[in-house]
């Protein structure tokens, strides 16, 4: 006989065998055990996590010699044909090659006829998205009141293609991606009844690859045990899939963080002689990455779906979580700079040069001695302080040091002028709401003593409610260290308030981003040479 792959000879044949669809197959074993069979399903999901094995053992299970029930036996005539794919009573159709309206109709026409030898018959539609509008249309009426004697099973990785009249007549069930462990657990399964000799890293290595699917997972066990003569060696597989190991991101990682340029063009280079998969070293840098910011986010957290979590909290450790969220977004955007780049080798090396080129503006003042602008970028003028540098500064912040002068209390805090100035006193209230609206919208007339009296606009008198002028009153009297009593008066022309100063500063503001924009001496050679004109409200000031 000739060679069977993997994927067929190991494909489960009974519910008890599928892999990590354990709330499907709970539904549709109490379905079957409890005679509650619907007549159509659905089942979606990526492709090879089990769709259609389910639909030929949901048609084994209804067509059993034993009678309906979850547990075929898997000896009769029944079950073995529907095993080897030739019961005559199982119709599987491609989607994909059947879209046309008349297929669906020829195939439809013996809908009504009993079945040949088994108890129903099974219609198995795989992809069933891409079938036609008319199509669906031709299915829709025997998917809603079929015979008694029919089954519909519709199989789809794109259920957002299927009309919501197909979606409401099935049960659905949304099948889930595999973890790496458990693909891993039942490739280990197959290597012992095989007898195949394998190391651990490099089954967890395949599993990882087949990203979700237990096909592409066999698939690639079928092309390993073929290039390692029979056995899995890590090296080997790695070798084959042209991956990139745990061990070069971290060297990256730490390479970039200490600013050391030449280690990072080395370790590229290595990676282009062993012929490694360079496309791929980003997104392993950005899934590192997301790591490294769980850790330091969440500590102590891992999950099942990764490993090497001891060197991600190692890392977690040397990075500061404002380098990590910016060496991810750089990974994520050179990432999708990689298929205009000269070649992969260049736009990985610009990516992981840009990591060193820039870091966020708080980093950037603190090595400069100044405060730069809100979202601004340093480059690499001024070198990134290596992990040693981080260390000293640890150890520094560990050491003892002497008591610091006590702070000023609230009442000190605030000068007299600041007293005076209802400007300068509102942002220390730390107001929010209706009251912070309140304080914004009012002019304070005078003050004395511990009264204070405010003129509000009578357009904004509504504000002015005994509920928010007591919480005004209580922060005011909180921030200055003793009691004061407010008290509103109408004001029936325009006040000097908070609001008004600040929408003539943005007035302002925008006013001088006009004017400069207007005499640009580039848009003026576009408006004279091209007759350009500066669309309106479209001008807005730096932040």
């Amino acid at each position: 006989m000739s060679y069977q792959v993997l994927a067929r000879k190991w494909r489960p044949k009974f519910f008890s065998e599928l892999v990590g669809q354990e709330a499907v197959v709970r539904a549709l074993v109490n379905g079957l055990d409890n005679d509650r069979v619907h007549h159509a399903f659905l089942f979606t999901g990526t492709r090879g996590v089990g769709k259609t094995t389910l639909a030929r053992i949901l048609a084994k299970c209804l067509n059993c010699e034993t009678g309906v029930t979850s547990t075929p036996c898997g000896e009769c005539g029944s079950c073995t044909d529907i095993d080897e794919g030739r019961f005559v009573d199982i119709l599987e159709i491609d989607a994909a090659s059947r879209t046309g309206v008349d297929d669906m109709r020829e195939l439809l026409d013996g809908i009504s006829f009993t079945p040949t030898r088994g108890r129903y018959k099974v219609y198995i539609i795989d992809e069933v998205h891409m079938l036609s509008k008319s199509s669906f249309n031709a299915l829709l009426r025997s998917l809603e009141e079929p015979p008694p004697h029919v089954k519909f099973v519709l199989a789809t990785t794109d259920p957002q293609n299927i009309p919501v009249t197909v979606l409401s007549r099935c049960l659905r069930f949304n099948l889930r991606r595999l973890l790496p462990n458990q693909i891993s657990d039942y490739l280990q399964k197959i290597l012992s009844s095989e007898s195949i000799e394998a190391e651990a890293a490099a089954v967890a290595r395949i599993s990882r690859a087949a990203d979700g699917s237990m096909r592409d997972g066999l698939s690639l066990l079928d092309q390993a045990i073929a290039y390692g003569g029979g056995k899995l060696v890590d090296e080997d597989v790695a070798r084959m899939l042209g991956s990139v190991d745990h061990a070069h991101i971290a060297s990256i990682i730490r390479a970039v963080a200490g600013g050391d340029a030449g280690q990072v063009l080395e370790i590229v280079s290595e990676l282009a002689a062993q012929a490694r998969d360079l496309e791929s070293v980003l997104s392993e840098l950005a899934e590192a990455l997301h790591r490294v910011c769980l850790v330091q986010c969440a500590p102590g957290y891992e999950d099942p779906e990764r490993s090497d979590w001891d060197s991600i909290t190692q890392l977690a450790e040397i990075l500061s979580a404002e380098d990590a969220q910016l060496y991810y977004q750089i990974a994520i955007q050179g990432g999708r700079d990689l298929g205009i780049a000269p070649d992969p080798r260049t736009g990985l090396q610009m990516t992981l040069l840009r990591m060193l080129a820039f870091r966020p503006a708080e980093v950037a003042a603190s090595s400069q001695g100044s405060t730069p602008a809100q979202g601004q970028r340093s480059t690499g003028t001024a070198k990134r302080k290596p992990p040693a540098a981080r260390v000293a500064r640890a150890e520094a912040a560990a050491a003892p040091k002497a008591e610091p002068a006590p702070e000023p209390t609230a009442a000190a805090a605030v000068t007299a002028a600041e007293s005076e100035d209802w400007h300068g006193l509102l942002p220390q209230l730390d107001l929010s709401g209706p009251v912070r609206e309140l304080a914004r919208n009012i002019q304070l007339e005078s003050r004395s003593g511990d009264r204070w009296q405010f003129l509000i606009p009578d357009a904004v008198r509504h504000l002015g409610s005994d509920a928010v002028v007591q919480k005004l009153q209580s922060a005011l009297s909180s921030q200055l260290g003793h009691p004061v009593s407010l008290a509103l008066h109408t004001a029936n022309e325009a006040v000097v308030s908070p609001a008004a100063l600040g929408e003539k500063a943005t007035r302002q503001k925008l006013s001088d981003a006009e004017r400069a924009i207007e005499q640009d001496p580039t848009v003026q050679e576009l408006k004279q040479r091209f007759g350009a004109q500066l669309i309106e409200d479209s001008v807005q000031p730096l932040q």
